[in-house]
């Protein structure tokens, strides 16, 4: 027997799963909801990293709910003051009397029989709880919090001082007057490597090929003039809009011209750090801009730790580590007291559970994602998953409303069940992600497929999405609505109205 039933279960209480708590009881009230947190702390990425400097890599008007505003100066904001945010609004609408922590979700079953799903979750005192619900909503991110991904470097074992992965920082890792090698060039790299040169004698990033870096101010200039002037949310609308529509402009104009746009980021980065630098070797990536992701910068932190000489950026490859410090296969040797690998994440679908359909396993890579939402003969269950070329906000809250359809359109039908099928023969099958990174590259097998056209079709542009999961039909054929309440049912309801 399940402890407990609810309309709705939401795993994961950051982001994502706090802000799908605020949209349902904005958007489909009367749901009776839970929300199961694994870890014993609100905030999910946000308060899992601690690594110096932690901070977003988009602007929080767009990385911000849509229904609450950005009040601080940074639009380009550090971890805490984002934790802090999505605590507030846990508290301010009451979203955290929801959260039920110590709950790490395990697996889930549905019965189209019974229209509901059963839910393990392993508590934090050893107890495994089950509960039942009509909707499950993953809301626990990409990747698993159990730790990060390092390779299995040569010679690691000889190394005499300390090797650290961000994931799992030390919470009292001295490096002040230490030598540091951060490996990688990705958002974490470039984050650690100016913030730990403030006291670090000397922080090395020692990167196998370089990434496209991209500075920009911290604070949004406009954005805190029109706090002035204009009521907070007419102002954050406003801003938000602005980001929107330049995000996307910006990255049609690096899929239509990449060789302009290529050129004008490396003009930028060389304007920084001047005529004598190297920047062909080591700011210049062989791929096109968002192939990967790219890296953003606040205030030019990065270039100016380099100019100053307390950073400096090595490409080349990693031929053994000795006992005090890197041997590259130039032959040159990096002297270190601590190595941070900031290699990557491991990538982990469906947030980790065991997912099954009246008894049958469910096998996420051999699915078609309906919309990057909802899954091919998956009933009553999304996920939210943001975007790879803008804020990861932007796409949960779409997505959240849309949940908040389903459920209404449901209840007005009587139909207990709603499940994406593929009927189109023609559909192609290509992967969930068009992305070069090598910890997408590492996962994306085990991942749903994305479909060669719509609705199975991942659009990566918030416009597009906006038609398609606000206001497009819901009954749109692959779409599926069935499973009608029990006449029992239905005449237990209608006497108790």
């Amino acid at each position: 027997m399940a402890d407990e039933h609810f309309d709705v279960l939401i795993v994961g209480a950051g982001l994502s799963g706090v802000g799908a708590g605020w949209h349902l009881q904005a958007s489909a009230p009367g749901r009776s909801y839970v929300i199961l947190e694994g870890r014993e702390a609100i905030g999910g990425t946000w308060d899992l990293f601690r690594y110096p400097g932690i901070r977003s890599d988009s602007d929080m008007y767009t990385l911000g709910y849509a229904f609450k505003p950005w009040r601080e100066a940074k639009a380009i904001a550090d971890g805490p003051s984002i934790l802090k945010y999505v605590r507030d609004t846990a508290r301010d609408f009451g979203i955290d009397r929801h959260i039920r922590y110590g709950h790490q979700v395990k697996s889930a079953a549905w019965s189209s029989e019974a229209a509901h799903w059963t839910v393990e979750a392993l508590r934090s005192d050893g107890q495994t709880v089950r509960l039942t619900a009509n909707f499950l909503f993953l809301c626990g991110g990409y990747y698993s919090y159990e730790g990060g991904y390092t390779p299995d470097f040569p010679g690691a074992d000889k190394f005499k001082g300390e090797i650290v992965h961000p994931q799992t920082w030390p919470e009292h890792l001295d490096y002040a007057g230490k030598a540091v090698v951060v490996i990688g060039s990705g958002a974490t790299a470039v984050t650690l490597v100016p913030e730990m040169a403030k006291t670090a004698a000397k922080v090395t990033m020692l990167q196998r090929s370089p990434t496209y870096v991209v500075s920009r101010p911290a604070e949004d200039a406009l954005a805190n003039r029109l706090r002035k002037w204009l009521p907070a949310m007419l102002a954050y609308g406003l801003i938000r809009w602005r980001n929107v529509l330049f995000g996307m402009w910006f990255f049609r104009l690096a899929r239509n011209k990449p060789a302009a746009v290529k050129k004008n980021i490396i003009d930028m980065v060389r304007a920084q750090l001047g005529p004598d630098y190297d920047v062909g070797k080591h700011f210049t990536p062989s791929y096109n801009p968002w192939d990967q992701r790219l890296c953003l910068v606040p205030d030019a932190d990065l270039f100016e730790a380099i100019k100053a000489g307390r950073a400096e950026v090595v490409t080349d490859h990693i031929e053994t580590f000795t006992a005090k410090g890197i041997k590259l296969t130039s032959g040159a040797t990096l002297p270190a007291d601590i190595v941070v690998t900031a290699t990557g994440l491991t990538l982990q679908v469906m947030n980790g559970l065991a997912i099954s359909v009246d008894g049958r396993p469910v096998d996420p890579g051999k699915t078609l994602s309906y919309k990057g939402m909802m899954y091919e003969d998956v009933p009553n269950l999304a996920s939210a998953f943001g975007y790879t070329n803008a804020s990861w906000t932007l796409k949960c809250d779409l997505t959240c409303e849309y949940v908040c359809r389903l459920l209404n359109h449901m209840q007005k039908t009587g139909l207990r069940q709603v499940t994406p099928h593929n009927d189109d023969p023609d559909i192609e099958r290509h992967p969930w992600l068009d992305f070069s990174s090598g910890y997408v590259q590492r996962a994306m097998e085990k991942f749903p497929k994305q479909g060669s056209k719509a609705p199975w079709k991942l659009h990566q542009n918030y416009a597009l999405d906006l038609m398609s999961l606000k206001y497009a039909k819901l009954e749109d054929g692959p779409l599926k609505f069935s499973n009608p309440q029990p006449a029992k049912v239905k005449a237990r309801e209608t006497v108790a109205a």
